[in-house]
């Protein structure tokens, strides 16, 4: 028996020296890899030119840190990394790619912002386009924010104004005899509308064609400006498009014909004797850890982009997670915020269209408790901060939102479409069962009862009511005043300043300045940000990607490649639009 003990005894001691000699050796490596990055930096040269490609769309900010690989640029990226580049004596300029994303308003005023701010440090901007194929306003506009905005040689320039349109579908369901109930607070509240209508209701019609008008006065007179021209010449000029290159040129729009690698070298002869190019991406990643280094005070920096939904992402794993406001994230993200002792104040960047009440709640409860703890909140609106993205937005010590934003939409929608008697025209066998009165409430094949719908229309009223409360109290206006510019309609963010729905028009520096003077931080001293939630280490992302086991890795390679398929993302995107038996706050229906 001691023998025997002795032997386990050995066993143990040996592998306890075997993990501990591994475990040495991969300190080993980290510290000489450590070594090695301190001596040679981030591994970006010694002078260069950053290359900056805006055309296809991109997203506001990123819902995680992406722990591995590079992830798609973000607007707020593009702001945080254009501020970095701006302090970097490497760096000698940007060149812009652009003319097919249409790119929203709001968006290009952010990062025609922070393009300007980054030539305020004695560097230059270059833009180029393939052809300004758009008839939106908004690529044009970030490309005035340039020094020289070339154009390839015989390519469109349809920058003409702001428009669109969209589907209704109520014809379709009389057909197929679907039976859509929708409960909407109020006549503006159009998110809907495509179930219910043959095409746009008065009211619909009258604040879309407000918000396109603000971002046509906006585009004109800020592209007016940067290209010294008046406004009414350059209007001129867009309403003779589409034109070409020539013209384009001839109408002061542009200033150089030429290709991408012509302006590409003109950048790199004006940055001088061995200047490289460098995408964006590449630089915003060399920067990331370097981000929240630094002296000066602390701002938390909390992003939130994509519909508001319950629950969690559930850590994103690997590759980044799903574009939305998951309730508990975000609720989270500020209540750690608010935790730690070394942050000032809380800047909450939202661009959001709305989603679900309940994680619209937990969010601005989170920000309430942030506030009584003495910590200032300053939302920073993107391009659309409307429904639920304003309801989180109501108690915030100040709404920064450029002219541009979508915002506002005070206003609920409930309801269902029965498919019933669609499944009987088309022969399809229907049943339920039901235990409870109201068990098959949001049924999908049954309509609603009347006390049912009496039901919905009492949860749709009492929803609304609170909402309008909450913004009464945080925006300090009165019911009446409230119930005049709400009604579900949305505004651009410069009506919404004139309502006092907003009380700055700017982007995310206007933001931070803000945030800065209600934090009682000297206006000149530099602030770090602090993003919260914390980007999860590469083995914790590992772990909740895969789990313990390579069929988790297979299945997860699976349902991503099923996912993609382009018949299972048609199937979703139509589900996700639809009414969804709950009350929510959304507003879906936009112009892009």
């Amino acid at each position: 028996m001691v023998g025997f003990l002795g032997w386990l005894k050995s066993i143990a001691v040996g592998t306890f020296n075997a993990i501990a000699k591994v475990a040495f050796f991969l300190i080993l490596i980290f510290f000489l890899l450590f070594l090695i990055g301190l001596s040679t930096g981030d591994g970006l040269p010694g002078k260069m030119v950053l290359a900056l490609d805006l055309r296809r769309p991109i997203a506001d900010s990123a819902p995680v840190q992406y722990t591995f690989g590079t992830r798609p640029v973000t607007v707020m990226d593009i702001v945080l990394g254009l501020d970095a580049a701006a302090r970097d004596d490497r760096i000698k300029g940007v060149v812009l790619r652009l003319g097919s994303a249409n790119i929203p308003i709001a968006q290009a005023e952010e990062i025609g912002a922070a393009l300007r701010r980054f030539k305020a440090s004695g560097k230059f901007v270059i833009a180029h386009s393939q052809g300004f194929e758009a008839p939106g306003l908004g690529d044009y506009l970030t490309a005035t924010a340039a020094d020289e905005i070339w154009m390839q040689p015989k390519t469109p320039f349809g920058a003409a104004g702001e428009g669109g349109g969209e589907i209704f579908l109520k014809g379709l369901f009389e057909k197929i005899q679907a039976e859509p109930q929708i409960a909407k607070r109020a006549d503006y509240k159009s998110a809907a509308d495509m179930y219910m209508e043959k095409n746009m209701t008065p009211a619909d019609r009258e604040q879309i064609t407000a918000l396109m008008q603000s971002w046509y006065n906006t585009a004109t007179s800020g592209a007016a400006i940067a290209r010294k021209l008046t406004q009414q010449a350059l209007a001129a000029a867009f309403d003779a498009s589409p034109q070409f290159t020539d013209d384009a040129k001839k109408a002061g729009l542009i200033d150089k014909v030429g290709y991408d690698d012509d302006a590409m070298q003109a950048a790199l002869d004006k940055a001088g004797d061995g200047a490289k190019a460098v995408p964006m991406p590449e630089f915003v990643k060399a920067e990331e850890d370097l981000n929240e280094m630094g002296e000066g005070e602390h701002i938390a920096l909390i992003e939130g982009t994509g519909e508001i939904v319950e629950g969690s992402t559930g850590g994103s794993g690997l590759f980044g997670g799903d574009a939305v406001m998951a309730g508990d994230d975000v609720a989270r993200a500020i209540r750690d915020a608010s935790k730690d002792k070394t942050i000032r104040a809380i800047v909450l960047r939202v661009d959001s269209p709305g989603g679900s009440v309940t994680a619209s709640d937990q969010i601005l409860d989170a920000v309430h408790k942030a506030q009584a703890k003495g910590i200032p909140v300053v939302v920073s609106m993107g391009s659309v901060a409307a429904s639920g993205g304003y309801f989180i937005s109501t108690s915030a010590d100040r709404i920064v939102a450029e002219p541009g934003t979508i915002t506002g939409s005070i206003g609920v929608l409930t309801g269902k479409i029965a498919f019933g008697k669609t499944a009987q025209l088309l022969g399809i066998g229907t049943d339920e069962v039901g235990v409870g009165r109201n068990a098959l409430m949001d049924s999908s094949i049954t309509p609603y009862t009347d006390e049912q719908w009496k039901n919905l229309n009492d949860q749709a009223d009492a929803i609304y009511a609170d909402f309008k409360d909450k913004v009464a109290k945080g925006r300090k206006l009165t019911p009446d005043r409230v119930q005049e510019i709400a009604r579900g309609r949305v505004w651009s963010g410069a009506d919404a300043k004139e309502r006092g729905l907003v009380d700055t028009l700017g982007g995310f520096w206007t933001a931070a300045d803000t945030a800065k003077k209600l934090a009682k931080i000297d206006g000149n001293q530099r602030v770090v940000f602090k993003r919260f939630p914390r980007q999860k280490s590469f083995f914790q992302a590992l772990d909740e990607t895969f789990g313990d086991s390579s069929a988790g890795a297979r299945a997860v390679q699976g349902w991503v490649t099923l996912m993609n398929s382009p018949a299972v993302r048609t199937v979703i995107g139509v589900a996700g639009e639809m009414p969804r038996g709950g009350v929510e706050m959304r507003a879906t229906n936009l112009p892009h």
